[in-house]
């Protein structure tokens, strides 16, 4: 027997063991996948498949090419899977031709900052919101003086960067603007790409963390994983309860446990939730593994998805991804048998 057809039973007698009614690749499956999409998840991807191919001997090939690109990608067919941070729009789901979306990891986008002498930063959704409008322009702007009292703050120029490319991290940033700021929500909006009233614009998380690390007064929304990757300083947000949290797991957690119950899109929304999620990190999100309910390899894609979801999970902690939550893990596992038996 060989190596790729023995590692195929081994997944599948993994995945039925844990989950009845789910089987992994048949033996005819091409053993490779090609995904594109979010650059969030990409750190924690290239571990999933990393040990995903040293358990079984798949490969999977991820291009990190951010969510909107993802999105478009799998919509035209020219890769197995697309992934997002930020649910598709009916329109992007009516293009994408009967895919779904399947949640797969649980993580934040965190608000970094450059400003030589200052090494903590307390903010609000309505103070981050003026920033990005254009309106407070100083660091020691009496704004922000206000959150940070005892900090020597400078009279530093504030340069606000974003991502120039269609990001899951721009539509949970703007989002979570929307949200909490009215004036934001009508002159801005909330998608993967909008026009930003001011600042630079970056490509990637990668792009964004650049711009960030070597602008001094500089700001920028990026997943938590890059911000602990290039030791960032990240800034407290203020949440619902009135407490400001860092994107640490804890508080991601916390965000996600107002999660009763998932859609049937699965589609979720956990930036600015409600003040019983005590410790939150308003600025939460998961981020979702997109599919063609009539993709040719579907039951290579079920295995793959449900080992993200499952044994996969192990890798998040260090990357600052929390657990999925059980709620949101059984609706994971049921749209992946409704995959494999569509």
């Amino acid at each position: 027997m060989t190596r790729k057809a023995s590692s195929k039973i081994a997944v599948a007698a993994i995945v039925g063991c844990l989950v009845p009614g789910i089987a992994a690749s048949g033996a005819s499956a091409a053993g490779t996948l090609t995904g594109a999409g979010s650059t969030l998840v990409a750190p924690l991807e290239a571990l999933w498949a990393q040990d995903f191919q040293s358990k079984y001997g798949d490969a999977v090939t991820y291009a990190a090419v951010g969510s909107g690109a993802g999105i478009a990608q799998i919509s035209a067919r020219t890769v197995d899977f697309g992934a997002s941070d930020a649910p598709m729009t009916p329109a992007q789901a009516e293009g994408c031709k009967s895919c779904v979306q399947i949640p797969w990891a649980l993580t934040a986008t965190g608000i970094a900052f450059h400003v030589e002498g200052v090494s903590s930063l307390k903010l609000t959704g309505q103070v981050l919101a003026e920033i990005y409008m254009g309106n407070i322009k100083t660091w020691n702007d009496p704004r922000i003086a206000k959150l940070n009292k005892g900090e020597k703050l400078p009279s530093t120029a504030i340069t606000p960067v974003f991502r120039s490319d269609g990001s899951g991290d721009t539509y949970a940033f703007t989002d979570y603007l929307s949200r909490v700021d009215s004036s934001w929500k009508s002159k801005v909006g909330n998608a993967t790409t909008v026009s930003f009233p001011t600042g630079v614009g970056g490509k990637g998380n990668d792009g964004v963390t650049a711009v960030v690390s070597s602008t001094n007064g500089a700001i920028g929304y990026i997943s938590a994983s890059y911000i602990l990757a290039h030791k960032l300083p990240a800034a407290e947000l203020r949440n619902a309860a009135g407490k400001y949290e860092f994107p640490n797991l804890r508080n991601i957690e916390s965000a996600a446990s107002l999660v009763k119950k998932v859609p049937a899109n699965n589609e979720m929304h956990i930036v600015d939730p409600s003040k019983k999620a005590k410790i939150a990190y308003p600025l939460s999100t998961f981020t979702y593994a997109i599919v063609p309910t009539s993709a040719p390899q579907k039951q290579l894609l079920a295995s793959w998805i449900y080992y993200a979801a499952t044994a996969g999970q192990k890798f998040g902690a260090a990357l600052d991804f929390a657990p999925i939550p059980k709620v949101v893990l059984k609706a994971t596992v049921n749209t992946i048998k409704a995959l494999q038996q569509g």
